[in-house]
């Protein structure tokens, strides 16, 4: 791959002539030279590759556009010294010692478009590793015996990636999620991994079933576990485990039932109860306020029964003259 030269190289030159002339030195991570035992042409391709090389080379052109790091002995991705390669479009790291890849490593290459970190010692991808990456199109991280865990959100923001390659590594589970947010993904190797063909998998082996036209060797896309799905390709089970998964009941799932059966026991004995209470109360508020009216009723008989009698004494009292009255 071949391309113009930039026409920021020239005003580069022109700054790195002004500081040797004003006596500072240049440092070299922005040197316009060339790395040791690298290779460097005027199309900005610096090829380092194979030179038994234990460190990020140091004195890369700042317009390089094609870094070629294959087949060394890097162990490091130096943030500072990487993210100056501003415009940066082709990156081979491929072949060496990295174990690690943080949120940091690509911070400032937002123009890089293919990344090529297959075989190496990585062991975990991270949240947002390549969050920066804009304009990623090509992913390969293939071989990595160690890479057993890719995050959820690790391609949230690669909304360009249209080659994914994570064959023949430690993967058993990869959430779906990381993978259905890449719009523009067309084609991805899940291959040589041990997959697990269990519940906890079933949306990636669902989702290989419907996309399979996506994938590279689905051949050998195969289950690694459990020991009687072994050798079976991800696509074949992901009906089989949509069925299993959702008929199969686990000790939890029964001692849940028991739990909540127990509540709701509880829950109806304790509310009849407290009916059962709260009735009686009510009938006995209902008979004492019935046996008030009645008391009131036979009170109110005896005061009127009591005036008609000495009304009727006064009336017969009323007719007879004492002595006196003569």
């Amino acid at each position: 791959m071949r391309l113009a030269p930039q026409p920021s190289a020239q005003p580069l030159r022109l700054i790195i002539l002004l500081l040797v002339a004003t006596g500072v030195t240049a440092s070299p991570v922005i040197s316009t030279g060339c790395p040791d035992r690298c290779v460097c042409d005027d199309q900005l391709v610096v090829q380092c590759a194979g030179q038994h090389l234990t460190t990020f080379p140091v004195n890369l052109p700042l317009a390089t556009r094609q870094l070629i790091i294959s087949n060394n002995l890097i162990v490091e991705l130096p943030p500072l010294s990487l993210n100056y390669l501003s415009d940066l479009v082709y990156l081979d790291c491929s072949n060496n010692s990295l174990t690690e890849i943080s949120e940091s490593t690509f911070g400032n290459l937002r123009k890089l478009a293919y990344l090529d970190l297959s075989f190496n010692t990585l062991t975990r991808i991270e949240d947002r590793t390549f969050g920066p990456l804009a304009s990623l199109v090509m992913l390969r991280m293939t071989d990595n015996p160690g890479l057993s865990e890719i995050h959820p959100d690790a391609f949230t923001e690669n909304v360009a990636l249209q080659v994914l390659d994570v064959s023949r590594n430690n993967l058993t589970v990869v959430n779906v999620t990381s993978l259905l947010a890449l719009p523009a993904l067309r084609s991805l190797g899940l291959s040589g991994n041990p997959w697990s063909c269990e519940c906890e998998n079933e949306d990636l082996c669902l989702w290989v079933h419907l996309e399979g036209f996506k994938f590279q060797d689905e051949g050998q896309t195969v289950c690694g576990s459990p020991a009687d799905m072994q050798g079976r390709r991800l696509g074949e089970v992901g009906i089989q485990l949509r069925t299993l998964c959702h008929q199969t009941l686990g000790s939890w799932d029964y001692l849940f039932f028991v739990v909540i059966g127990f509540v709701i026991f509880a829950a109806g004995t304790v509310s009849a109860w407290v009916m059962g209470v709260i009735m009686v109360l009510y009938e006995r508020y209902i008979k004492k306020k019935d046996g008030q009216l009645d008391v009131d009723e036979e009170e109110d008989d005896t005061s009127e029964t009591g005036r008609t009698s000495g009304a009727r004494r006064d009336h017969g009292n009323g007719n007879l003259k004492t002595p006196h009255d003569v």
